[in-house]
């Protein structure tokens, strides 16, 4: 079948270096893809060529005539518009209803009579992913559409794209979103394109399996790695192996914080109270509050931090979750209730407006704190000294880019810039709002792993449910009318206490909560599963997957050997390919089926629990 799109051969270089070289990508009528690769390697840069709006220096570039493309930007421009409804009904073709504009303002928290000129970045961006979406294009090519939405919109986008016959092109760090829409990936490599016929969920393990033959080929032919491009390229893969260990470890924290959520309230949780110093990082006690004497923004919550909980707030953007940070960590006094903050706390914080880079610093004096030479080259780290320039290659930063200004760096790369000062800062108390806005995915494995790590206190605000999952050991979800519902575990064993229902958005008024959006008129009331006790499918599932689990180990092991002969892929590439694919599938698979049994562990726990 023809393609609807297809860009062959494209290069383009900044200052003497190809950001793109040979890259390509091929779009068919309906086809979902998504475009992977590292912050700076050239994705939206790629986008903006098959969007019309960037010449590159060389290629060819086709799209079939009469089809409609629509591209979503990163900063989009609204001016010259009264209302964010005349911008959207602007993109309509002469033949849509104009109520398709109000729908999907109103689905991405909107109502249309917004002023363009006084909108929030985030707002804006909304307005424009709803002007993309309304003429159902042949074509869309969205980068980073999840970005500033809610979880609620996050899904209710996942379910409009679906419907929707336009072929897709995504740019998004949002895994759980790529893998729910995404048919091909295209992974974009140092300049050049890679093309897998799978879905995202096949992609890493693929990628994997690439880089570890490349590693071989490398060495057969006795060429020498670079001590930071084997850190770059292959750090990531090394961290992913040790994700199993991980979700062990996570699974008992989780079953702490169940214990701490279940005592909430009663009496032996006060004995705790006058006992082990340093344990107790927060107690707020029916806190409330609301701005010029409006209705609640957050309403008598009652939550208990302890050291080495990982507690994610979550919920529809105006629902109140930076107002609650904010009472939380003693930045806002509460109207009623108190909170008290453990002794000792040293708090290490994340905003969403990443206010704290001055554009004229170099990286180096952006994470040493603006000093710069002899004795201005150490930052202590877990309480030991580390070279800044080793430090920043950590975060993927080269030594080369450690003395350049941080105005020349991307959305993404200043992003994981933030996180390198933030994790240089001594604490033990981590306060993050939306840390995965604008990272790529092989920093968001990074963040994970340093969290994972971290001997302190981490509370976080988030949308992203793939690293809720990840990183979570409690949700405190907004359910609407300033109440708050505490659940351990992560963003799936939230929804599988509440008996498979997501949080729900309501017709919503403006609110003055510095989240940007609306704020819910109704609570969404927390409900629990209707059985007594787990279903025989999900019993049967949960005694079975562990030895389901061990045999794809072993089969991944010899798969693994294998692939490890280095003449395998010169001697036959096509067996070499059968033998990846394999091993990416019964990788993904073993994934699943980790995470599916820690949510039904989570989920038999509970059930014994409440009974």
């Amino acid at each position: 079948m023809a393609p609807v799109l297809h860009l062959k051969d494209i290069t383009v270089a900044f200052g003497g270096t190809n950001l793109l070289d040979g890259a390509e990508l091929n779009v068919g009528p309906g086809e979902r893809l998504c475009l992977v690769g590292r912050n700076g390697s050239g994705k939206s840069t790629l986008l903006k060529i098959a969007a019309g709006l960037v010449e590159p220096d060389g290629g060819t570039c086709f799209a079939q005539p009469g089809a409609a493309i629509r591209y979503l930007p990163q900063e989009p421009d609204l001016s010259g518009f009264a209302t964010t409804r005349d911008y959207v009904e602007a993109g309509l073709d002469p033949t849509e209803d104009p109520n398709r504009a109000f729908y999907l303002l109103g689905n991405l928290g909107l109502d249309g009579t917004e002023n363009p000129a006084t909108l929030s970045g985030g707002e804006a961006r909304r307005a424009a992913l709803a002007r993309c979406l309304a003429p159902r294009p042949a074509i869309l090519l969205l980068d980073e559409p999840t970005n500033h939405l809610d979880i609620h919109a996050i899904e209710w986008l996942e379910g409009e794209l679906k419907a929707m016959k336009s072929a897709l092109v995504l740019i998004s760090h949002d895994r759980r979103f790529l893998e729910s829409l995404s048919r091909v990936t295209v992974w974009l490599d140092r300049g050049r394109t890679h093309r897998l016929e799978k879905g995202f969920g096949a992609f890493e393990a693929w990628r994997d399996a690439m880089l570890e033959q490349e590693e071989v080929e490398r060495h057969k032919l006795e060429r020498q790695i670079a001590a930071e491009e084997h850190w770059l390229r292959y750090g990531v893969s090394a961290r992913r192996k040790r994700n199993v260990g991980r979700l062990e470890r996570l699974k008992g924290l989780r079953t702490e914080r169940r214990e701490q959520v279940r005592k909430l309230g009663n009496v032996r949780m006060e004995a705790a109270e006058g006992s082990g110093s340093g344990t107790k990082v927060i107690d707020a006690k029916g806190v409330s509050f609301s701005y010029d004497d409006e209705k609640a923004i957050v309403r008598d919550v009652t939550l208990r931090v302890h050291r080495g909980d990982r507690i994610a707030i979550v919920g529809p953007n105006g629902a109140g979750k930076t107002t609650l940070l904010k009472l939380l960590t003693g930045k806002l006094k509460p109207q009623a209730g108190n909170v008290k903050l453990g002794q000792g706390l040293l708090m290490a914080e994340l905003d969403q407006n990443r206010s704290r880079l001055h554009p004229e610093q170099s990286l180096m004096a952006a994470v040493t704190d603006g000093v710069e030479g002899a004795g201005g080259d150490t930052v202590m780290v877990a309480g030991k000294p580390r070279h800044v320039m080793n430090y920043l290659q950590d975060f993927l930063f080269t030594p080369a880019q450690a003395r350049t200004p941080v105005k020349v760096l991307s959305g993404g790369e200043r992003a994981r810039l933030l996180l390198a000062k933030l994790f240089a800062t001594p604490s033990n108390f981590l306060v993050l709002d939306e840390p995965t806005n604008d990272l790529d995915l092989e920093t968001l494995d990074l963040l994970e792993e340093v969290i994972a790590d971290y001997q302190g206190t981490a509370l976080l605000v988030s949308h992203d449910r793939d690293f809720l999952d990840r990183v979570a050991t409690a949700v405190v979800l907004a359910e609407g009318d300033g109440r708050f519902t505490v659940y351990a575990g992560g963003y799936s064993d939230m929804l599988a206490q509440r008996g498979g229902d997501a949080p729900k958005r309501t017709n919503a008024n403006k609110s003055r909560d510095s989240d940007g959006a609306a704020r819910p008129e109704k609570a969404a009331r927390p409900q629990r599963a209707t059985a007594a006790k787990m279903n025989f499918a999900d019993a049967h599932a949960l005694k079975t997957l562990p030895d389901k689990i061990a045999a794809a180990e072993v089969k991944i092991a010899a798969l693994e050997e294998s692939l490890s002969d280095s003449a395998l892929y010169a001697r036959d590439p096509k067996r070499f390919a059968a033998l990846s694919a394999e091993l990416s599938d019964l990788r993904a698979a073993k994934e699943a089926d980790e995470e599916r049994w820690l949510a039904l562990e989570m989920e038999r726990e509970a059930l014994e629990t409440d009974s």
